[in-house]
C-alpha cells in the first residue's frame, strides 16, 4: 500500500509524464536493449523503430500515474497489456530489469527535476504497479495451462493445410504436433507465433487473430503478406510464413488470448465492421454466431480494395446463407472491371455513416471493428456521430494500443 505522501508525489508528476513521456520511454528502450539485448527476442523491432511501442508505454505510464490512488480504474488496460505479455512469454523476473531502466531514463531525461524524493516515490510506485501486472499475468498463465488442451509457454504445431485466400492473404491450418487436445478460445482472440528466421540474430514473435470458430480440431490463421511495405521488419514474419512455411512444417505457438472477443453470453444484435485483413477476428465471430447462436442477428460488413484483395468471401457468403438472421455487405474502394460486371459488392468507395445507416437500422447493436488504423478512426468517428455509446463499441488495433479519437 502506497502512502499518501508517495501518491501525492506521483500524481504531481503526471503532467510532466504527459508531455515528456515518449522522450523518457525512448531513452528507456535504448538503455534496456543495450544492457539486456536478449529482450530483443520478445519485442517487435518494427514497432520500436516506428516509435509505436514507446508511445504506447508512455501512455500506460501516464495512466498509471494519474490513477495511482485508484489502480482498479486502469485494470482493463492492465489486462489488455497482460494478455500481450503472456502471449510473448514475459516473466516476473523481467520486471525489476524494466523498473531499473525506466527509473534511469526518468533521471536522465528529467535531470535535476528528478530529485531523490521523486525517484524514490516512483521506485515504490513501480513496485506496486509491477506486482499488479505480475499477479494478473500469473493468473493468465495458470488459466491457459490448466484448461483442457491448454499449455503455458510455446507449443509446436504442424501446418496441416496452407490455402491462398486472396492476392495477399493466405490461411494456415495448424494442428498440435503432439496430437494432443486443443484449447478452446473466444471468437476474436489471437495467438502468437515465435519464429527463428535464418540469418536473423533475434527471435521474432507476432500475434495473429484466429480466423475461424473454436472447436474444429485446428487453429486457422489468415495472414496478410506485408512485402509491399517499406519497413523490412514490419513484413519479415509474414513474408517468411508465405514464402517458406509449407504444409508439414512446424511452428511454435502461444495459447490463445486477448481481450477483444465477442460476448457470446448476450443475444443483442451484433454488427461486424472490418477493413482489409482486419476481417480475420470478425469472421471467427460471424462463424460462431451462426453456428452457436442461430437466433442472434448479425451483420457482417467488409471493406477491401477490390475483389482480388478480398479474402474468405466465399466462406462468409456460405455462412450467411445458413441463417435467416445473418447478412453480409461488401464495400470495394477500387473495384475491378470483373467486380463491376459481376456486381459482387454493395457499395463503392469507403464506408460512411450515410451508407452504414442505409444497411443498419438498429444503432442499439453491439459494434465490433477491426482493420487498418485510418479505417478504425473513420468507423469510430461515424459511430460516435451516430450516437453509439463507447460501451457498445469494441475494437482491436493491430500492434501497440492507439487512440482512435486523435
Amino acid at each position: 500500500m502506497l502512502s499518501a505522501h508517495t501518491i501525492g508525489i506521483i500524481k504531481s508528476t503526471a503532467p510532466v509524464l504527459e508531455t515528456m513521456g515518449t522522450e523518457i520511454t525512448k531513452n528507456f528502450y535504448t538503455k534496456l536493449f543495450t544492457s539486456h539485448p536478449e529482450l530483443l527476442n520478445i519485442f517487435n523491432h518494427a514497432n520500436q523503430r516506428k516509435g509505436k511501442q514507446q508511445a504506447a508505454l508512455a501512455n500506460a505510464v501516464y495512466a498509471a500515474a494519474a490513477n495511482i490512488d485508484n489502480l482498479p480504474a486502469i485494470l482493463p488496460v492492465v489486462k489488455q497489456i497482460a494478455y500481450k505479455h503472456r502471449s510473448l512469454g514475459v516473466k516476473p523476473e523481467q520486471y525489476p530489469i524494466v523498473g531499473e531502466n525506466l527509473l534511469a531514463a526518468m533521471k536522465e531525461v528529467l535531470g535535476d527535476a528528478a530529485t531523490p524524493e521523486i525517484l524514490g516515490a516512483w521506485a515504490e510506485a513501480y513496485g506496486v504497479i509491477a506486482d499488479v501486472f505480475i499477479s494478473v499475468e500469473t493468473e493468465m498463465y495458470e488459466e491457459v495451462a490448466s484448461q483442457p488442451g491448454g499449455w503455458k509457454d510455446f507449443r509446436n504445431f504442424t501446418v496441416d493445410r496452407k490455402v491462398k485466400e486472396s492476392d495477399v492473404i493466405t490461411s494456415f491450418y495448424l494442428v498440435p504436433e503432439d496430437k494432443g487436445a486443443l484449447a478452446d478460445y473466444l471468437p476474436g482472440q489471437y495467438i502468437s507465433i515465435k519464429l527463428k528466421i535464418p540469418g536473423e540474430e533475434y527471435t521474432h514473435i507476432r500475434q495473429y487473430s484466429l480466423s475461424d470458430s473454436s472447436g474444429k480440431g485446428y487453429y486457422r490463421l489468415s495472414i496478410k503478406r506485408e512485402d509491399a511495405l517499406k519497413d523490412y521488419e514490419q513484413g519479415i514474419v509474414s513474408n517468411y510464413l508465405h514464402a517458406h512455411i509449407n504444409e508439414g512444417d512446424t511452428l511454435a505457438l502461444a495459447a490463445p488470448g486477448g481481450d477483444f472477443h465477442l460476448d457470446t453470453t448476450s443475444n443483442t444484435p451484433v454488427v461486424l465492421l472490418s477493413g482489409g485483413v482486419g476481417l480475420t477476428p470478425l469472421v471467427s465471430m460471424l462463424n460462431t454466431v451462426v453456428e452457436k447462436q442461430p437466433t442472434r442477428k448479425v451483420t457482417f460488413i467488409h471493406a477491401a480494395i477490390s475483389g482480388t484483395h478480398h479474402a474468405l468471401r466465399g466462406e462468409v457468403e456460405e455462412t450467411v446463407a445458413k441463417s435467416d438472421n445473418a447478412h453480409a455487405y461488401f464495400v470495394y474502394e477500387c473495384p475491378t472491371d470483373s467486380d463491376t460486371q459481376s456486381q459482387c459488392f454493395h457499395h463503392q468507395g469507403y464506408i460512411n455513416l450515410e451508407w452504414l445507416q442505409s444497411v443498419i437500422t438498429n444503432s442499439e447493436a453491439e459494434f465490433y471493428c477491426c482493420g487498418p488504423l485510418p479505417f478504425m478512426k473513420a468507423m469510430y468517428r461515424a459511430l460516435n456521430t451516430w450516437g453509439v455509446p463507447s460501451e457498445r463499441l469494441h475494437y482491436e488495433v493491430f500492434g501497440p494500443a492507439e487512440n482512435l479519437e486523435s
